[in-house]
C-alpha cells in the first residue's frame, strides 16, 4: 500500500488513478450494474488514497478538505462513478474521528491497508429521507436499505438504524457477515457503475456502533464536508466533459455548412463555437474556483469549528460550490452537444454520460435550498441549519 503523508503524495496517487480509469470509463458505464467494476475498484482500494483523511493520531497523513476535493475532482473528471463509491466512506472516517473513539482503532487500520467502508444509510418508502424503518435491538440489525452506494465492494457496511431507545445509530458491520446481503438492483441514467442496489440486513450482529444523534447536536463540519465530496465530483464531471468536448472539436467535429460558407475550414474556427466553448470553460474554471475556495474554509475551521458562526461560514462557502458546480456539469454535459454536432451523439462515443452522471448525482439534494441560505446569511444574517445536506 502506498504511503502517501503530502496534498502532493495525494494529488499524484489521483492523477495516476484517473489516467488508469479513463480509458475504461465509457465501457464501465454501458455494463451499468451487470458488471462489477472489481478491477477499477480494486485500483482505487490499493491507491493508498482511501486513508488520507485519517487523523495524523491514528497513523494516517491527516490531510484536510483540500487534498480531499482536488483528488475527488481528478478521480471525477475521468469517472465520476468510481469517484463516487468513496464518497461516504470519506464521511465515515470523519464520523469516527469525532464520534467513534472506542472503535475507530479497529476500522481505522482497516482503512488504511486498503479495506473500504461502504453505506446503507438511505431508504425507500418512508415519508421522508429520515424517516428511517431499520432497527437494532437485541444486539441484531434488521432492515432494507438502497442507495447504497459502495457497499456491494466494500469490507465494511456503515447502516443507520433507531435504537432500542430510539435514537439514531450508526453501526458498522462486516460485509461478509452472516444475514448481509447487497442486491445488483441498481437501474438508473447515470452513476451507473456506483451500482447502489439494495442492501437487506437480517439479524445481523452488531459489534461496532456508536451514538449518531449526537452528530446532530453540536456545530460541526461533517455535513459539509460530506458535500465537499459531493461538489467535488460535479465539478469533476464539468471538467471531464469540457474536456472531451475539446478533444473531439480539435480532432473530430467537421465544420458546419454555415461556417464553410463563411470560411471557416476548421469546427474550432467557427467564432460560435469558439464563443460557446469559452464562455462554456470559463464557468468550469469558476466552478473549479468555488471548490477550491470551499475547501479552503473548511482547512482553515478544522473537523470541530470552535464557534457555530465558523461552522455556518463553511457550510455556505460548501453549498456555493456545490450549487454551482452541479447547474455547470449539467450544463457542460448537454453543451457539448451543441458544440461537437450530431456525429458527438453517436452511440460508440459515449459522451452522453457526463449529462446523466451529472444530472443523477446533482439531484442528491436539491441546489435551490442552497441557494436560499445562502441567500438568507446575505440578505438578513441567518444562519444555515446544522445538518449534512447544505
Amino acid at each position: 500500500m502506498p504511503t502517501l503523508t503530502t496534498h502532493a503524495d495525494a494529488v499524484a496517487a489521483a492523477t495516476d488513478l484517473a489516467a488508469a480509469l479513463a480509458p475504461g470509463a465509457a465501457e464501465r458505464d454501458r455494463n451499468g450494474a451487470e458488471v462489477v467494476p472489481t478491477e477499477a475498484l480494486a485500483r482505487l482500494d490499493s491507491s493508498g488514497l482511501l486513508g488520507v483523511t485519517i487523523p495524523v493520531e491514528d497513523g494516517g497523513p491527516g490531510l484536510g478538505p483540500s487534498t480531499l476535493a482536488e483528488v475527488t475532482r481528478l478521480i471525477a473528471a475521468a469517472d465520476p462513478a468510481i469517484a463516487q463509491v468513496p464518497q461516504a466512506h470519506y464521511l465515515l472516517v470523519d464520523i469516527l474521528a469525532v464520534h467513534g473513539p472506542e472503535i475507530r482503532k479497529h476500522l481505522y487500520a482497516d482503512v488504511l491497508a486498503g479495506r473500504r467502508i461502504g453505506n446503507a444509510l438511505a431508504e425507500r418508502g418512508g415519508k421522508h429521507a429520515q424517516d428511517l424503518r431499520t432497527r437494532i435491538a437485541g444486539g441484531r440489525l434488521n432492515g432494507v436499505k438502497y442507495y447504497t452506494t459502495g457497499a456491494l465492494t466494500s469490507a465494511w457496511i456503515a447502516v443507520s438504524a433507531i435504537g432500542e431507545d430510539g435514537r439514531l445509530v450508526l453501526a458498522f458491520v462486516p460485509r461478509d457477515a452472516a444475514g448481509v446481503a447487497v442486491d445488483t438492483d441498481w437501474d438508473v441514467i447515470g452513476q451507473r457503475a456506483t451500482i447502489s442496489g439494495t442492501a437487506t440486513f437480517t439479524d445481523v450482529p452488531v459489534e461496532f456502533a456508536l451514538d449518531y444523534t449526537r452528530a446532530y447536536e453540536v456545530p460541526q463540519q461533517l455535513g459539509a464536508r460530506a458535500q465537499l465530496v459531493h461538489a467535488a465530483i460535479e465539478v469533476g464531471i464539468a471538467g471531464g466533459a469540457l474536456a472531451d468536448a475539446r478533444a473531439y472539436l480539435r480532432d473530430k467535429a467537421r465544420p458546419s455548412t454555415e461556417a464553410v460558407r463563411a470560411s471557416f475550414s476548421r469546427a474550432v474556427e467557427d467564432p460560435h463555437v469558439m464563443y460557446r466553448y469559452g464562455r462554456l470553460a470559463t464557468r468550469v474554471r469558476a466552478a473549479e474556483a468555488l471548490l477550491k475556495d470551499a475547501a479552503r474554509t473548511l482547512d482553515a475551521i478544522g473537523l470541530v469549528p470552535p464557534s457555530a458562526s465558523s461552522a455556518a461560514e463553511g457550510s455556505l462557502a460548501v453549498a456555493a460550490a456545490k450549487a454551482f458546480g452541479s447547474e455547470v456539469a449539467v450544463e457542460a454535459g448537454s453543451e457539448l452537444f451543441a458544440l461537437c454536432g450530431t456525429s458527438s451523439a453517436a452511440s460508440k462515443y459515449d459522451l452522453d454520460r457526463h449529462w446523466r452522471n451529472a444530472r443523477t448525482h446533482s439531484v442528491h439534494d436539491p441546489v435551490d435550498w442552497k441557494y436560499h441560505h445562502l441567500a438568507a446569511w446575505e440578505l438578513s444574517d441567518l444562519q444555515p441549519p446544522n445538518h449534512g445536506q447544505l
